[in-house]
């Protein structure tokens, strides 16, 4: 059976980017279809961003101490939204050369959703047609996982975190991973008030003990608000933000919430089942 392409990868993140390339380098056919950008989460909506993001809230720091080595700082000021302009313009830089260098391989970039017919089929949901190939590579990624309790639709993730259009003056993040912990870090780095709420007896479960007891320590000297052994039983509107209701009767008032309770396979209605995975 003749295909249209020797290869065709969905999702066009690291892994599925470098998959493509190297075998266009070796002489197949490849095309890569994406619903987003390129680059993947590392590039778009994780490692890269939020390092930019780790290190504007650090500043508040330096600012106060170099006055303790003979420096006269004028009075520091932040603006969210000329980080968030500049985070967005290294981002644009960074996906121009992930797309640049699949051009140069010769990869057939798709900007399109592809969803799977069958085992050597692809549907291009924004373009409307369907494309076969030999071997298909699903690299999609992973999600942030949401649970599903009431009012949860309202909060944000990781995702939508680099976009926010202002800085909230109140944060609740819920989970006690490293994405949460660096979350809460940078929030209240930036001057917001930060509460991290975990369900499990302490944060960071996994690290090392001493890790996860001095930092949360740490974390407290810093004026960020870390509640463990607490669970979020539904979250609901009060005024311009939102009422936690926690299932040990706690009540906690926001202005926003945050989840970060980890990560699951970005597969949901990509037709899977439909190739016999």
């Amino acid at each position: 059976m003749k295909y249209d392409y020797d290869l065709f990868v969905i999702g066009a993140g690291s892994g599925g980017v470098r998959a493509a390339r190297m075998a266009a380098t070796y002489g197949a056919k490849v095309a890569v279809s994406e619903e987003y950008r390129v680059g993947g989460t590392c590039v778009i909506r994780g490692c890269v961003p939020k390092k930019l993001m780790v290190y504007a809230s650090r500043f508040a720091d330096a600012f106060e101490d170099a006055a303790g080595f003979g420096w006269t700082v004028p009075q520091a000021s932040f603006d969210w939204p000329t980080l968030i302009a500049n985070k967005d313009r290294e981002i644009d830089r960074l996906n121009g050369i992930y797309i640049s260098n699949l051009d140069k391989a010769g990869v057939e970039i798709i900007m399109s959703r592809g969803v799977l017919r069958d085992a050597n089929t692809i549907h291009l949901v924004e373009e409307g047609r369907d494309v076969t190939a030999k071997i298909i590579l699903v690299a999609v990624g992973a999600t942030p996982f949401v649970p599903d309790i009431p009012g949860a639709g309202s909060a944000i993730t990781s995702n939508e975190a680099f976009h926010l259009p202002f800085l909230p003056d109140r944060i609740t993040i819920i989970g006690g991973g490293y994405i949460a912990v660096e979350f809460a870090g940078i929030f209240n780095g930036l001057g917001a008030d930060v509460h991290l709420v975990y369900r499990g007896e302490q944060i960071l479960r996994g690290f090392d003990r001493d890790l996860r007891d001095g930092l949360a320590g740490e974390m407290r000297k810093r004026g960020i608000d870390v509640r463990v052994e607490t669970d979020i039983a539904a979250i609901e509107p009060e005024g311009n933000g939102y009422r936690l209701v926690c299932k040990n009767g706690d009540m906690l008032e926001t202005d926003l919430v945050m989840y970060a309770t980890g990560r699951v396979p970005n597969t949901l209605n990509l037709g899977l089942e439909k190739a016999g995975v």
